[in-house]
């Protein structure tokens, strides 16, 4: 073979070798950037998700502090109930984000969250719809469970917080 056509082969063969490398390299960067990407909607999912929820956990909060006296402000009980309703609006738009962000684990998390919420909420509701009737009878035993279902929401976002961490690969 001679010198010329040689030359020609190899120069052939080295270009096709550098555009394989270019080829997988390309492809490995989108993906890595494409997974970046995804890492970081998540995160901000995750993230709106959570300040949400403590907004309307401080209006809960300050439901049940208004509801303490004996003969609560019915007034500001409601503009405190109509600020939490709001804020739990919120809490559901973000949660739909995170349901749709995904993965699996953070959207059945989030589940839990929205289940204990309702389970503290409904008894919130009942101690207001109790103040407004003046039926203080069931009130020891209501603000007992309110802070057993309290605590049993605070697990759940906890392990929400977790499951985010997990996915976004800052467990630890």
């Amino acid at each position: 073979m001679d010198a010329g056509l040689a030359a020609l082969l190899g120069s052939a063969v080295g270009s096709l070798a550098t555009l394989g490398a270019a080829t997988v390299n390309g492809r490995a960067t989108a993906r890595a950037q494409s997974g970046q990407w995804r890492r970081q909607h998540r995160r901000d999912a995750y993230a709106t998700y959570l300040s949400t929820l403590h907004d309307r956990d401080i209006a809960m909060d300050a439901v049940l502090d208004a509801l303490r006296p004996e003969a609560p402000d019915l007034r500001d009980v409601d503009e405190k109930v109509h600020r939490f309703v709001a804020l739990a609006r919120e809490v559901h738009r973000a949660a739909e984000v995170v349901m749709l962000e995904g993965p699996p684990s953070t959207a059945e998390a989030a589940d839990r969250v929205a289940r204990r919420s309702g389970e503290l909420s409904g008894v919130m509701r009942r101690m207001v719809r109790n103040a407004h009737v003046g039926d203080t009878s069931g009130k020891p035993a209501d603000t007992a469970l309110a802070a057993a279902r309290e605590r049993a929401l605070y697990q759940a976002v906890k392990d929400f917080r977790t499951a985010a961490a997990a996915v976004l690969g800052n467990a630890g």
